[in-house]
């Protein structure tokens, strides 16, 4: 049954359990966590509840972890606004701007029996869009072209053309979609056991509990990214690897603090080879690849088992790994149109177009998730010598949250003010700026960076 929250019954303690049960996490261990501080972030769907939950499963997976290595069960304490905050932007620009989110293009645009949606980001997904409709890089065009379109059959040519786009749907629709019926019946996180490896030596840091751990971060925009900031978090030596010509300015700055960034290019030799000598001192890797895409470069999953046994490896689809779509492109805003989300934000609000989430929640819980999922990883290797594998996606998460409506909200958190951010000034590349204070406490360890946010390809692909 839905769950239902308002400002009075909020729903976030049922999803911490429901979250932990999707992890295999310690029966039980859901009562330790705590959520303090008031408000909604106002939507169709509790938000702000799972906001508070995916960071309370996070924290409980780095509680569980610091246990196995010190003995010691820390206390998880999540401020429910600041949760909800860092669902959104986290980073406040000082005498400089963050870079448009979206591309001019981009958009939900009427179709002639609805609405579709146009991702456009990516040089080479809007050339597909533009492509298909034949016209030039212009709104009101794209939207004359559009019009004449029925959404299925527009998303599935820009789809042929290796583009991205989402019709609107509702959410019984997609219950009964081909994909929607695959995707909903796997699991929030599946795991499988891997090859054995070695107990973790050297010494421990209950206020940097991840120090020492080496994370090969192959994901982007955006829910691996924030799995991998709340890693580096904690302590995570994250070395992000991106392809020689990426770039995603808008969120950049955003999701790179306490990481570095270099560059190799996997569809050669050189890149795989490096690659591999990377992987072979590597804990974890996260990716967000779709299916086949490592596997056709020779990297698939038992091969990167292979050169590093016991390895934490973690990974994100769009639309899920069964079913027609698995191999999808897809992104949050795209799925929330799939799965039903921004139409039924439509009906709530009596809107006449899509009203999608007030942040992209599915990128942002799912990031929490995959975070959750390295850590249970590392105790699961501590207390059993084991590797593993995880796998998520950002329409299964969506499934989730589509689960959990949410009513009339008497306490509407807005924008972040002055009190939310820490005082320290962060000098990231392009300018000095604010972050938000740490949502989540456990015991005395609370997020935190040494390294600034920074641009992509600064750093060398080495440890």
């Amino acid at each position: 049954m839905p769950h239902r929250a308002s400002a009075e019954t909020d729903t976030a303690y049922p999803m911490i359990s429901e979250l932990w049960d999707a992890l295999g996490g310690k029966p039980g261990m859901s009562g330790t966590a705590e959520i303090v501080g008031r408000g909604a972030l106002p939507s169709a769907f509790a938000v702000s509840d799972f906001a508070a939950a995916a960071v309370a499963s996070a924290g409980m997976a780095l509680a569980e972890w610091s246990q196995a290595r010190s003995g010691t069960l820390a206390s998880v304490t999540v401020d429910r606004r600041l949760a909800s905050l860092w669902f959104g932007f986290s980073i406040a620009p000082l005498s400089w701007a963050l870079p448009p989110a979206w591309d001019p293009v981009a958009g939900d645009y009427a179709s002639a029996d609805g609405w579709i949606r146009l991702h456009t980001n990516a040089p080479h997904h809007r050339e597909a869009a533009l492509k298909v409709l034949g016209t030039a890089a212009e709104r009101t065009e794209v939207a004359a072209a559009v019009a004449r379109w029925r959404g299925d059959e527009l998303e599935a040519a820009i789809v042929a053309e290796q583009g991205c786009a989402a019709a609107m749907r509702s959410t019984r629709q997609w219950a009964e979609y081909p994909q929607g019926r695959a995707v909903l019946a796997e699991p929030l996180m599946r795991m499988e056991t891997g090859d054995e490896a070695a107990a973790f030596e050297g010494a421990f840091d209950l206020l940097r509990p991840l120090r020492g751990l080496k994370v090969l971060d192959l994901t982007r925009v955006l829910a691996g990214p924030v799995a991998t900031r709340f890693l580096a978090g904690f302590g995570a030596d994250v070395l992000r690897i991106d392809p020689p010509s990426w770039q995603e300015p808008g969120v950049v700055p955003e999701v790179t603090p306490g990481k570095r960034c270099a560059r190799l290019d996997l569809k050669t030799g050189a890149g795989r080879e490096r690659f591999r000598a990377l992987l072979l001192e590597a804990d974890v890797v996260v990716h967000g690849y779709r299916p086949e895409a490592l596997e056709a470069l020779g990297l698939g999953s038992e091969v990167r088992a292979s050169i590093r046994p016991g390895l934490i490896d973690v990974s994100l689809y769009a639309y899920g790994w069964s079913g027609p779509w698995a191999n999808r492109r897809g992104f949050d805003s795209l799925v929330q149109m799939s799965c039903g989300i921004a139409e039924a934000g439509m009906r709530q609000a009596g809107a006449d177009r899509p009203v999608p989430l007030p942040v992209q929640a599915l990128d942002q819980g799912a990031g929490y998730l995959m975070a959750a999922a390295v850590l249970r990883g590392l105790t699961l290797r501590a207390q059993k010598g084991t590797g593993s594998r995880w796998r998520t996606s950002l329409a299964r998460v969506g499934g989730f949250l589509a689960a959990c409506p949410q009513g009339p909200v008497a306490d509407p958190i807005g924008k972040a003010e002055p009190a939310d951010y820490a005082q320290k000034v962060e000098s990231t590349d392009w300018g000095p700026a604010l972050r938000l204070r740490s949502p989540l406490l456990v015991g005395d360890a609370e997020m935190h960076w040494g390294r600034p946010a920074g641009e992509l390809g600064a750093s060398a692909a080495v440890w």
